[in-house]
Formats: C-alpha cells, structure tokens, sequence
C-alpha cells in the first residue's frame, strides 16, 4: 500500500524564498482581506494515544474563506503580487475591494487546475473585480467545475491529463493576452509560482503561531502532501526557518499513480523525474507528474523521507477524521487533505510498516502535525468513501 524511501539529499539547507520573513507578508496580505480568519489547529488526543505518539495536530483548511480548501491562500496572494507590479505600487496599497478602479479594463486570469486551486483563482478574481478562465483535466468532478462556475469564471473541462491541460491553458493565455496564473512552474515561468507557494505559507505561520499560543509542543515530524510539490515546499522552507534545521522530521507522501515527487528523489541524481501515462487518483489535487522546479530545491534539500501510496491510503484518513474516535474532534478531510492521517496511521498500526515507523522516528514521544488542506469538496465521493467503504483497506 505504500513505498518509501529516506531522502538521501538532505542538506539542511534553508531557502531565500520560502522563510519566515516571506511568510509574514503574505500573512499580512491575507490578514487584510475581507472574512479573512485564522483555520483551526486542533489536536486529536485519543487518536495520538491509540497510534502511540504524544501528539497529533491537525491543521484543518475546509474553513479557509468558506470555500472548503487552503489554495486561494496561493492564488490570491498571486494575483496582489501581480496587480502591484502591473501598478507599480507596493503590495501593502493592494485592496481587492478597490483594485477594479485602478485599472483602465479588466484582467483576464486562466490557470489550470484539479479543482481547489482554480476556484481560489476565481474567487480572488471575482473579489478584485477581474475575470477568469479555469481549464480542468479529463475526469474532473462536476462538483468543483460548478463550483468554479459559481464564483463567476468560465470553466473548460478538457480531455487530457492535468500537465497536458496546464500546456492548454498556457496556450491559450500566451494567445489571448491573458494571464496565466498557474501553481506549477518551467523555464521562463517562475515568478507567478514562486508568489502561489508563498501565499501558502501563511497556513503555516498560523499553525507555528497557534502551537505557541497554546503552550503546545513543537512537532518532531511533519508530514506533507504533494502533488507537484508548491504546498509542500513552500510550507517545509518556512518551517525549516521558523522552527530551525533539523529540528523535526519531514514526511512528503503523493499518490501511487502520480509519485513524481518520490521518483525524484529517489533518482540516481536527485533530479526532477515526471510521470507520465495515467495519473488518475481520487487524490485529484495531488495527481501532477511534473514536479514544480520552484518548490523541489526545497523538498530536495529539507525532506527526510518520501512516501508513495495507494488511494485507499488517502481514504482511510478521510474515514479516521471524518468518524473520529471519542472525546476526538471531527474533522471533515477530502481526499487530498486526508493523505497524512491514513500514511500515519498505516506506520502506527500495520505490522509490515513498524521497521519504516521506527527509521522515521515515530515513538511516545512524537509530535505529529498534519495539514488537512481540503474539505470535503466532491460531497458525493465524500459519501461514498465514508458512509460506504470506497477503497477500503
């Protein structure tokens, strides 16, 4: 059910782009948008007991903005970043509300998506007054292409894959005169990724913030999700900053069927390796082949171990959280936020995975945080894993 791998890479070394002076402005930035609050951070105290660690802290995002996920964090600090260049003002004088009078037409923002990110990229736009274009791969779920529809953008359903349908979107921007707003990166495409991953750190600098203000213990692992790798990264420089090199254990774990993450890592050289073919998974926000070039110095460098796993795994952990044991609070995960409670319950409870839970470091005394990025965004497949057993163990 699942693969792993020590990251023989590790270099500790630190990022000038992802760190704690980077996370507080985009925190900033998100503190001044209107319903803008602070996610939950809550700690599972009888699951920590029954898996036999110290701690299991969950940062839940299905509360971001009311719209179910962590991505709009990305997108919207994108597209300030953006508007401030193009205005040639200093992202504090950004005000979504008030931006649409500052330009002589609207903007036209496209990106490509699997869902969450696409609908913060719409509803940042609709916020600042401005226009967008989603594109979604083949398979996509009609729940987030209402969604997206629902925030005011156009969406396309295409019928290739996500990479294919990232190259789609950057076409049709290149061709129109629009912007691409998109959470991967390539040569010549970097700094608009760089922004995304930014904007995600502010999940994190709460989390930091919420463990101190709560007299809680810092983490000793920290497990991550990855799908071409901007959360991960991004969130892992910061933490590396913030709470200091070598201080805790990085888990980075994505689907079977999209390990583009593992593969690199894993590789002769620890060189970006894509997967291509197939890459479906209920994890869809996870299921990119071509690891983000941004963001991967970062895991290359700080990442402890990768771990590829079966979708039953990612189910199993909506199931965990969903239907949380007594006394534990119920935390509603989809598919791609639930991937780290399934990988850790997998390491604390199946026989054939104790040597990997040991050689990672798990024990009474661990302190296990974990980011619930999404909530339960497909209500349908939300039903189906949990009321019914869908990819059961």
């Amino acid at each position: 059910m699942l693969k792993s791998c020590q990251n023989r890479w590790y270099s500790g070394q630190g990022s000038a782009l992802f760190n704690a002076e980077m996370a507080q402005s985009a925190l900033a930035f998100h503190r001044k948008i209107e319903g803008y609050a602070q996610t939950p951070l809550v700690s599972l105290e009888v699951l920590a007991k029954k898996l036999g660690v110290k701690k299991v802290l969950v940062k839940d995002e299905s509360y971001r903005f009311g719209l179910n996920a962590f991505k709009v964090l990305g997108g919207s600090f994108a597209l300030g970043c953006l508007l401030a260049k193009k205005l040639g003002v200093p992202l504090s004088e950004i005000d979504l509300k008030t931006v649409a009078s500052k330009l002589p037409e609207p903007m036209v923002f496209t990106t490509a998506t699997a869902g969450n990110h696409g609908t913060g990229v719409a509803w940042a736009a609709r916020e600042m007054g401005q226009k967008a274009v989603v594109y979604m791969p083949k398979g996509s779920p009609q729940a987030s292409v209402k969604r997206v529809r629902g925030l005011g953008a156009e969406c396309i359903v295409t019928d290739v894959n996500y990479d294919d349908t990232v190259r789609i979107a950057n076409e049709t921007a290149q061709a129109n005169g629009w912007d691409l707003v998109q959470d991967t990166a390539w040569e010549g495409y970097e700094e608009i990724p760089t922004w995304i991953s930014q904007g995600y750190m502010t999940m994190a600098a709460e989390t930091v913030q919420q463990i101190a203000d709560a007299d809680l213990p810092k983490p000793t692992h920290v497990i991550l999700q990855a799908g071409v790798g901007a959360m991960a990264g991004g969130v892992l420089g910061y933490l590396v900053d913030a709470l200091g090199v070598g201080t805790f254990k990085t888990l980075i774990a994505e689907p079977r069927a999209a390990e583009c993450i593992y593969r690199s890592g894993t590789s002769d050289e620890g060189k970006m390796t894509v997967v291509e073919g197939d890459i479906s998974s209920i994890m869809a926000g996870l299921a990119c082949g071509e690891p983000n070039p941004v963001t991967w110095p970062t895991l290359r460098d700080n990442s402890d171990w990768f771990f590829s796993v079966e979708d039953k795994v990612a189910a199993t952990g909506m199931r965990m959280l969903g239907c949380p044991l007594r006394g534990d609070v119920q935390v509603i995960s989809g598919e791609s936020g639930a991937i780290g409670a399934g990988l850790l319950y997998l390491l604390q409870s199946d026989e054939a995975y104790a040597k990997v839970a040991k050689d990672v470091g798990l024990n009474a005394g661990s302190v296990v945080l974990i980011f619930s990025t999404e909530g339960d965004t497909s209500g349908a497949r939300y039903q189906q894993i949990v009321w019914e057993g869908l990819h059961a163990l």
